[in-house]
């Protein structure tokens, strides 16, 4: 867990995809978008969650940089916002057992 929390305090975006991001948090449905972005027939735990979108999003950001046409900006900021909203479900939960 450590070590997925320095990578998550190491990754660096453009500030107007974290903003986005940002604003679509408060929208954010674990249910729904989390159910969308990752394939599987139950939802896994907010830690296996993390670490799954954090390889969907360095596949993403790789597009980003390299321009691939198959790179949809909505698709990465939904990501995000799902990285986010777990990361905060994550830190919630770590918090609650101290």
């Amino acid at each position: 867990m450590t070590d997925l929390m320095t990578l998550l305090n190491t990754l660096r975006r453009p500030r107007l995809l974290i903003r986005a991001a940002r604003f679509g948090l408060s929208g954010y449905s674990r249910e729904r978008d989390l159910a969308r972005l990752i394939a599987d027939i139950r939802l896994p735990g907010p830690g296996r969650a993390v670490t799954q979108l954090v390889n969907i999003e360095g596949d993403m950001d790789e597009k980003r940089k390299t321009g691939d046409a198959t790179y949809s900006i909505a698709r990465h900021i939904e990501v995000l916002v799902a990285l986010m909203a777990e990361i905060q479900l994550l830190r919630a939960r770590k918090q609650s057992k101290s």
